[in-house]
C-alpha cells in the first residue's frame, strides 16, 4: 500500500478502554451483528452436526423428559397437577427450564471455552454470551411449537385447558428468562476464570434450583411455611405465569412478576459489571 493510500484510508473502528464498568457500547455491538449471527449458526449446527437424528433431538429431549416426569412424579409419586393434563403441566415447566438452564450453563463457561478466540482477535466480548442466549432462543422456539401442538390438541379435543389473557405475557417471560440466565452466567463466568471448581458446583446448583422452582409441582401445593422460599426464586413467578396463561391454572401475581423483573434487572446489571471488569485481564488467569 502506497503512502498516499495510507493517508487517505478511512478508519471505522476505534478501540479504547472502557471508562465505566457499566459501559456497554451498543453501537459497537450492532456493528458486529453479523458475527453474532455467525456464532448463533455455529452453535446451532455444531451441536447436532455429527448426530444421527440431528435436530429431531430438539423434540425428543422434552418429550422423553416429560414422559419420565409423568411416570415418576405423576403416577408413582402421585403429585397433583391441579387437574391440568400431566403432559401439559410438565412440558410447560420443562420447556422454560431447558432454555434457562442451557443459557446459564453455556454462558457460565464462556471465558474458558473461548479463550483461544479471545486471545487472537478483537470483538466485543459481550457478543459471545449474547450469541448463546439467541441460539438457545431458536431451540426454545422449536420446543414451544411442540408444546403448542399438545396444547392445541387438549384445547380443542379434550376441553380441559382454559387459556387466559396472561398468555400475551409470554414474550416478556421469555425475555426475563434470557436476561436472568445471561446475568447469572456472566457473573459465574467471571469467577470461573480463577476458580474452576465453580463449574462443578454450577451443575449441582442448577439441579437444586430446579427443585426450588415449581416445575414438577404446582405452587399451590407448597405449605405457607416454605412457600416464601419458593417465591424468593425469581423463576417461580415466570413459570407460574406461563402456566396460568396457557393452561388456566396456577398462581399469578403482578407483585411476584414485578419482583422477578426487578431481580432480573439487578442480576443483569451486576453481571455486566463483573463481566466488564474481568474481561480486561482474564487472559492472564484462564
Amino acid at each position: 500500500m502506497s503512502e498516499v493510500d495510507v493517508q487517505h484510508e478511512e478508519w471505522n473502528l476505534h478501540i479504547k478502554p472502557q471508562s465505566s464498568l457499566f459501559e456497554i457500547n451498543f453501537h459497537e455491538l450492532w456493528s458486529y451483528r453479523d458475527l453474532l449471527m455467525l456464532l448463533v449458526r455455529r452453535d446451532f449446527v455444531a451441536t447436532y452436526k455429527q448426530t444421527i437424528l440431528g435436530p429431531i433431538w430438539f423434540f425428543l429431549q422434552p418429550v422423553l423428559t416429560t414422559l419420565t416426569y409423568v411416570i415418576i412424579f405423576g403416577r408413582i409419586a402421585g403429585i397433583s397437577t391441579e387437574g391440568i393434563p400431566m403432559i401439559l403441566f410438565y412440558m410447560a415447566g420443562i420447556t422454560l427450564w431447558n432454555y434457562f438452564s442451557e443459557c446459564l450453563n453455556k454462558t457460565a463457561t464462556v471465558f474458558k471455552d473461548n479463550a483461544n478466540v479471545f486471545g487472537k482477535v478483537y470483538f466485543p466480548r459481550l457478543i459471545m454470551p449474547l450469541s448463546i442466549v439467541v441460539s438457545n432462543l431458536v431451540k426454545l422456539g422449536i420446543q414451544l411449537v411442540l408444546f403448542l401442538g399438545f396444547w392445541l390438541y387438549f384445547l380443542f379435543f379434550k376441553g380441559n385447558v382454559h387459556p387466559t389473557v396472561y398468555i400475551f405475557l409470554t414474550p416478556l417471560l421469555v425475555l426475563l428468562l434470557g436476561l436472568l440466565a445471561l446475568g447469572f452466567g456472566m457473573m459465574i463466568s467471571a469467577m470461573t476464570t480463577k476458580y474452576r471448581d465453580l463449574i462443578f458446583l454450577l451443575t449441582f446448583g442448577i439441579q437444586l434450583l430446579m427443585y426450588a422452582t415449581p416445575i414438577i409441582y404446582p405452587l399451590s401445593s407448597i405449605g405457607l411455611k416454605y412457600k416464601w422460599l419458593i417465591l424468593a426464586n425469581p423463576m417461580s413467578a415466570i413459570v407460574e405465569t406461563f402456566r396460568v396463561g396457557f393452561l388456566g391454572r396456577g398462581s399469578f401475581s403482578w407483585g411476584a412478576l414485578a419482583y422477578s423483573s426487578v431481580v432480573t434487572v439487578a442480576v443483569l446489571l451486576f453481571g455486566t459489571l463483573v463481566f466488564n471488569k474481568v474481561e480486561k485481564s482474564f487472559m492472564d488467569t484462564v
